[in-house]
């Protein structure tokens, strides 16, 4: 499930986008392996619950954008949102990478799928 190696190198600036991202997800799955004293069945089972708790943040966000609770009023902005949903693609990644090594090919893959499905290729 997951491999406790050393926080790899940050991105180097001639470093690809995707590269860029693994590499980002790789150091921060790294990150939270090294602060982390739970079995790894314990750590994949709360990193996926995380993305309960991003997804309700979201929501609180546009809720907040829109307005909608009238006690509170507009309480953030359509930029708060962003970067929740921001939150949300991150802590998937993070899950997805202490779930597998193999993340970025897994990710891709389903990625491909999706799109072919969806668009026709």
């Amino acid at each position: 499930m997951t491999d406790h190696a050393t926080t790899p190198p940050a991105p180097g600036p001639h470093e690809d986008t995707a590269d860029a991202l693994w590499t980002s997800v790789d150091r921060l799955r790294s990150w939270l392996d090294e602060h982390n004293a739970r079995t790894p069945e314990e750590t994949l089972l709360l990193r996926v619950l995380k993305l309960s708790e991003e997804i309700g943040e979201t929501a609180q966000a546009v809720i907040g954008a829109v307005g909608q609770n009238p006690r509170k009023g507009v309480s953030h902005t359509w930029e708060d949102v962003q970067s929740e949903l921001c939150d949300v693609v991150i802590t998937a990644l993070v899950g997805l990478r202490t779930l597998t090594p193999d993340a970025r090919e897994v990710f891709t893959a389903h990625l491909d799928r999706v799109v072919e499905r969806s668009l026709g290729g």
